[in-house]
């Protein structure tokens, strides 16, 4: 059996241990807290600008676009196809990462993506760092993302989609990140994002687009300027907002995912202690009765 100081240094050093991961757990829901207040107020410009193109689809007018004038609804056959991987810049995050960078494999694993037909866009160090041991080329990296990311934050990396897709470097983009369902639930979101097409946006029973979702945004539009000139404006407003807001759902994701599994360690340090605290007390005595038996002893020994 270990020695009183022994475990004695064990529960100090699990206490401080929990008091660290308490404080973390605190930070973390701040954080989330936060986080969930921005984003209520992004989410009614999201779904406006997403109502606008889905409109704009069930009118055919991004298929009715001339082939190559307008680089987000240019569709070509899929050569090389392009990763968007949104995962922390650090751990402690329980299993968030691995999470993600499974989804991502196996997407590699069902289209059949390998080293040479595939770039990885990365936002977070977890990511970009897993597929560059792994020989894929990595096209952008965006590290230390705030803790509430600003829309200017994924200017960078909209401009280099943009210009990557335009050069003909890829020719399909799709998303993988940790969708934020609530404080103890995260699921994974594989998003297909460029080219845009009217299959991306969300149906009815019937498959129409003039879902319930886009039925109270929807208008009939008379353009002007001109519908090619309206598209490019418009169309980099949903591809940014759609980049930026799956940054902000991984962020509110990573923040819960931060906060449980900190809660957790604390749990568990805290049953640790209990555990400790009820060896120390039986060593302690076994201690004591040895202690008598031996006083007890050498007073029988002296009589």
């Amino acid at each position: 059996m270990a020695g009183l100081q022994d475990i004695r240094r064990r529960i100090d050093s699990t206490k401080k241990t929990s008091q660290i991961t308490s404080a973390m757990q605190m930070v973390s829901s701040s954080k989330l807290s936060q986080i969930q207040k921005h984003t209520s107020g992004y989410l009614d410009y999201a779904n406006h600008v997403e109502a606008i193109v889905a409109h704009l689809a069930a009118t055919h007018l991004l298929d009715s676009q001339a082939e190559g004038t307008i680089p987000f609804i240019t569709q070509r056959p899929v050569k090389n196809t392009a990763l968007l991987v949104i995962t922390s810049d650090r751990g402690l995050v329980g299993g968030y990462n691995n999470q993600v960078l499974k989804q991502a494999d196996q997407i590699m694993a069902d289209q059949k993506l390998t080293t040479k037909n595939t770039v990885v866009f990365a936002v977070g160090g977890k990511g970009s760092d897993y597929y560059a041991k792994k020989g894929f080329t990595i096209a952008f990296e965006d590290r230390d993302i705030t803790d509430v990311p600003k829309f200017w934050e994924v200017s960078p990396l909209v401009k280099e989609i943009t210009k990557q897709y335009s050069a003909h470097k890829f020719d399909a983009l799709e998303i993988v990140y940790n969708h934020f369902i609530n404080r103890l639930r995260n699921q994974v979101v594989d998003q297909f994002v460029l080219p845009i097409r009217a299959e991306n946006f969300k149906r009815d029973s019937e498959g129409n687009l003039s879902a319930d979702k886009y039925k109270s945004r929807a208008r009939d539009y008379d353009f002007e300027p001109a519908p090619e000139t309206l598209l490019k404006a418009v169309l980099p407003q949903f591809a940014q907002s759609l980049l930026y807001g799956a940054v902000l759902d991984s962020k509110t994701a990573e923040h819960a995912a931060s906060a449980n599994a900190m809660q957790t360690a604390t749990d568990n340090a805290k049953d640790l202690i209990s555990t400790l605290g009820l060896k120390y007390n039986r060593a302690r005595q076994a201690a004591i009765t040895t202690e008598i038996t031996e006083i007890t002893g050498g007073m029988a020994a002296l009589q």
